[in-house]
């Protein structure tokens, strides 16, 4: 499939791809203290007016912005001899989409169903053994309060 046949006919998996790119840009743009433009990141990576992309990938960028200190702390607390801001931030942007798609996105969704597609990511996009981290962290952290 090429970039222009998911832009005009998205599916779910093409929408989280867009999502994690948004998320690691606005991850980069607060990196390099700038201010971050929901509007133009997303409308930029859909190719289209913000007001026509993708309701999911508005969410998640949005939702990872509110929350990113909640998230931060979240994963600190859970993570042995590292900390979040010394993960690559491709992994930051995984981590942070998944924990907002669990939690406030659609916190309906099941919590095997959310890492799997956080595994898948990391497998695509990181190094041979990351995955397994990925998986184990949000195991961890991805638990509704009862």
């Amino acid at each position: 499939m090429d970039d222009e046949e998911w832009i005009t006919e998205p599916t779910r998996n093409s929408m989280q791809k867009v999502a994690l790119t948004a998320i690691y840009d606005a991850l980069t743009y607060r990196n390099m203290g700038l201010d971050i433009d929901v509007r133009d990141i997303v409308s930029s990576l859909c190719e289209q007016p913000y007001e026509d992309c993708d309701y999911y990938v508005k969410a998640s960028l949005v939702m990872a912005i509110k929350y990113y200190e909640e998230a931060v702390a979240a994963f600190n607390a859970k993570m042995k001899g590292w900390t979040f801001d010394r993960r690559n931030r491709v992994e930051q942007a995984i981590l942070l989409l998944a924990y907002v798609h669990y939690f406030y996105v659609e916190p309906e969704n099941d919590k095997g169903v959310v890492i799997d597609i956080a595994v898948k990511q990391a497998k695509t996009f990181l190094g041979d053994k990351e995955y397994k981290f990925v998986n184990a962290i949000l195991d961890n952290v991805l638990i509704h309060a009862e």
